[in-house]
């Protein structure tokens, strides 16, 4: 017995509209950065550097040159758990509540307001792209392990937890692992070259 035509409309008006609300409506996936960096003292010495650090130097390569958010220096207002860090970027601060502090190993934080990610590259000023502004990509939060290795040396973990939605995703994310794992190596390598100094 076939479906008669006005019982049918309806279905196929509504399917397209569900596929749509279930795709606006799914959880988002989270992913995973993770950089590492071995550095030639102690987990002690390294620690002060993993809570705040003075400037870095000028970005020398084309990729934060580009306009990508490129990180300047971190501050901290109070001492652990609850403490609120600032990791200050060229297009405004990461504020990071401290939600584990586990002097000298571990420094976790949740991420309660982010810069935009980049400056819009373009002729006209005052660009407001929805990229830019949706939060496509929101950092969700983060954490530094300091591992002890032999001959009081230590290996530095920065993980990155976040969210992004733009597709295809499978292209996507490989530029935003690329970007994320160039801002830990900016901010792992400058830890290391303070730490190693004393």
């Amino acid at each position: 017995c076939a479906l008669p035509i006005s019982h049918a409309l309806p279905l196929i008006v509504a399917l397209p509209l569900a596929a749509g609300a279930e795709a606006r409506h799914r959880p988002q996936p989270e992913f995973c950065v993770l950089t590492t960096v071995d550095i030639d003292a102690p987990p002690e010495t390294v620690w002060p550097h993993v809570v705040s650090f003075p400037d870095l130097p000028e970005p020398d390569d084309w990729f934060f040159r580009s306009g990508i958010a490129c990180p300047l220096r971190a501050r901290i207002e109070g001492a652990g758990v609850g403490a609120v860090r600032h990791c200050e970027f060229t297009t405004g601060d990461f504020v990071e509540p401290i939600t584990a502090w586990d002097e000298p190993r571990r420094l976790a934080f949740d991420v309660r307001e982010q810069p935009d990610p980049m400056v819009e590259l373009s002729p006209w000023r005052h660009v407001h792209p929805p990229h830019m502004h949706d939060r496509s990509l929101a950092s969700r939060r983060g954490e530094f392990l300091l591992v002890p290795l032999p001959g009081g040396r230590t290996r530095l973990e920065g993980r990155t937890w976040y969210t992004f939605d733009m597709h295809p995703q499978a292209y996507w994310t490989l530029w935003s692992h690329f970007s994320i794992h160039r801002i830990h190596h900016r901010v792992l390598d400058h830890v290391r070259r303070l730490a190693e100094r004393e």
